[in-house]
């Protein structure tokens, strides 16, 4: 491994879609954090971006530090210390994430690509995710100005000991399977409708939806829609079973909960929570988790009338002042 000096090693910097190498590069530093962490280092939209490109939505900025081999020649035996991504909109705002190989953590990576971006691109209508709150992650985010807008928690509830309240359906709704092919536009409406206040989850467009659709995770038996008698789409409850990582065993997810505006009040939402919770429980795994926002308090006060604890959290850092 080379010395600690990645002050020293040139970043790369790639606009757009990035070369076969990098991207396989970075998928295994990416694995290699989640399982020294338990956490992704990118959010998976990010993640999915930097598969795909740049789109009409969004463009992709990249910043990868390999850092040389002292054993052999820089251009033949490198490792990938650390990949900075940045997603920006048309309008020029945009979400940078970092994520650095646990071998190369505490010798200056993250600060190197920070740098680098700022000497570049600039920091201009920038905020960055920090996945697990890490404190070296605050104390880089301090160093630039940057302070915590958002919070992001992550809640979990242990299976074995999960008492779930006993919730029926509204009268004349019925759950069933999401249907490849059948499902996606209408399922895109609805979620639209019913995140239309959320940063992310609302923005989901159809090549998002096909990317998850492709990943080996996906399940369609665990993607439960709500519907009338006429088949209309009225919510629903995507769950999501991450793989064993290293220590960490495989894990549910409450992906996404949503309700058309058409069926709010219907007692729709906590329905559909629970119906999922089960779902996840019938595969035999351990614990659920979701993500919710700190400030949400209507969700967090549901959740944890299910017996959902806190049990890690996401910040996202933005300007605190002109840097």
């Amino acid at each position: 491994m080379s010395p600690a000096h990645p002050e020293k090693w040139p970043v790369l910097v790639v606009h757009g879609g990035v070369e076969e190498q990098l991207l396989k590069d970075s998928v295994a530093l990416l694995a290699a954090a989640e399982e020294s962490d338990g956490n992704p280092s990118l959010s998976e939209q990010t993640v999915v971006t930097l598969r795909a490109g740049d789109s009409a939505e969004h463009s992709l900025l990249t910043l990868a530090l390999y850092a040389p081999d002292e054993d052999s020649d820089p251009s033949s035996g490198q490792d990938l210390a650390g990949v900075a991504v940045v997603v920006e909109d048309a309008d020029g705002t945009g979400v940078l994430e970092i994520a650095v190989h646990p071998s190369y953590r505490n010798q200056g990576v993250a600060d190197r690509l920070v740098g680098a971006l700022k000497s570049g691109r600039g920091l201009d209508g920038l905020k960055a995710w920090s996945h697990g709150n890490h404190e070296a992650a605050a104390d880089l985010a301090a160093r630039y100005g940057y302070g915590p807008v958002r919070e992001l928690w992550k809640m979990r509830l242990t299976t074995a000991t999960a008492e779930l309240p006993d919730v029926g359906l509204p009268d004349g709704v019925t759950l069933r399977a999401f249907v490849p092919g059948k499902d996606e536009d209408r399922w895109l409406a609805a979620n639209r409708a019913a995140f239309a206040h959320h940063p992310e989850q609302g923005s989901m467009s159809r090549a998002d939806l096909d990317a998850r659709m492709a990943e080996d995770w996906f399940d369609p038996a665990g993607f439960l829609l709500a519907v009338d008698a006429e088949d209309r789409l009225l919510g629903f409850h995507w769950t999501k079973v991450h793989p064993r990582h290293g220590a960490h065993p495989a894990i549910g997810e409450v992906y996404a909960v949503g309700v058309t505006p058409a069926a709010q009040g219907m007692g729709l939402g906590k329905a559909l929570t629970v119906a999922g919770i089960r779902h996840l429980q019938g595969l035999g795994l351990h614990a659920v988790m979701l993500y919710t926002d700190a400030d949400n308090t209507a969700a967090v006060s549901l959740y944890r009338g299910l017996g959902f604890t806190r049990w890690d959290m996401d910040v996202m850092y933005g300007p605190l002042a002109a840097v």
